[in-house]
């Protein structure tokens, strides 16, 4: 494949996408089948679900590169903030607030997930992106700005929601240097560990026991919903960034809302009308981005998944694999220009007196 036709915004974005609608569906069918039970059991039974799909999702290691010993501590911070306090606070707010205004609410994800990549991975931000951003962040204000209408008790729901997109805006930051690892297995372990966090906390707690429907369908809603979406989110995210995935799941809350609608919520005002549209907005600017510019690519030796016709893996092999497979090798320095985002290979740096970078817009 000719590198200059090689687009990864494309590739990420509709891997980003799936993870969106799979995600941005779960999130009505939480609050109406989690009702009457608590937070903690409630995201016991999703990362239940996200555990056993994932159990089918491995790849061999001749496919995938296998996590590491130096990737605990990182697994156990993502467990913590997107399989605990992100579920648990989500679970809770949902009960204490409008699910339309919850699932825009979740937009705010994508702010907090390219801000944090911009600083701990200094992941390219440029005019387009700042302003994408700025666009979900107002749309978000008004959201709140419409929830104060409607009582202190709805506003603290609200508030649940953000510290849910707070807490995933840090998991997918920090998922982000595990991204060239077996999603599936990075999926069972990061949902195992929420599990028994979770269950445990449910049951010291005494919270209600689900019906055995319940547990049924929460289970399911987190097969898909966070089982599967969070393997397209890690694919994403290979492709063009974190914080580009961040922002093109940003149409997941938008997703959600409309889940809300079809299940009879009528809830909605102005305010409510342009902080989503506002929000629309800055995903779908964000989603133009052309990033096309000489960059040099140093010489470096790494293990994941690739395959020879992306114009960057360049190694011979005695006998030429088919399609992905991943094993360690070595990459030659190599000048060369074409469309890139902040993936694995790009994370040089973008001085802005450069003339010979540019995105469009």
């Amino acid at each position: 494949m000719n590198p200059r036709s090689f687009n990864p915004v494309v590739q990420g974005g509709m891997l980003a996408l799936l993870a969106a609608a799979l995600f941005g569906l779960s999130t009505p069918l939480v609050q109406h089948w989690g009702r009457g039970l608590g937070p903690f059991a409630t995201a016991a039974l999703l990362y239940a679900g996200a555990a056993g799909v994932a159990a089918f999702m491995r790849k061999p290691k001749e496919r995938e590169a296998q996590l590491q010993k130096a990737d605990a501590g990182r697994l156990l911070l993502m467990a913590l903030f997107g399989a605990v306090i992100g579920p648990v606070a989500l679970a809770w707010g949902l009960q204490h607030t409008s699910g339309t205004a919850a699932s825009l609410m979740l937009t705010l994800e994508a702010v907090f997930t390219a801000g944090l990549a911009w600083l701990l991975y200094r992941e390219t931000v440029d005019r387009r992106v700042v302003v994408a951003m700025l666009l979900l962040l107002v749309g978000g204000v008004l959201l709140a700005l419409e929830q104060c209408l409607t009582g202190t008790v709805q506003l603290l729901g609200l508030a649940a929601v953000m510290l849910a997109t707070v807490a995933w805006g840090v998991d997918n930051t920090l998922s982000r240097g595990v991204a060239d690892r077996d999603p599936g297995q990075v999926v069972v372990v990061k949902a195992t560990l929420g599990l028994l966090a979770t269950g445990l906390l449910a049951w010291q707690l005494g919270e209600p026991v689900p019906t055995a429907l319940q547990a049924l369908v929460l289970l399911g809603i987190g097969a898909s919903g966070y089982g599967l979406s969070l393997r397209f989110y890690l694919l994403a995210q290979r492709r063009f960034g974190a914080a580009r995935t961040g922002s093109v799941f940003a149409f997941a809350p938008f997703i959600g809302a409309l889940g809300a609608i079809a299940m009879g919520e009528r809830a909605g005002s102005v305010f409510l009308l342009v902080g989503g549209v506002l929000m629309l907005a800055g995903v779908v600017l964000h989603l133009f981005e052309f990033h096309v510019h000489e960059h040099v690519h140093e010489p470096m030796a790494h293990e994941h998944a690739h395959t020879h016709d992306d114009g960057h893996h360049n190694h011979m092999h005695e006998r030429m694999p088919k399609g992905p497979h991943s094993h360690w090798h070595e990459h030659n320095a190599l000048t060369h220009s074409h469309n890139h985002a902040p993936d694995l290979h790009h994370l040089h740096g973008h001085p802005q007196s450069s003339p010979s970078s540019r995105s469009a817009g």
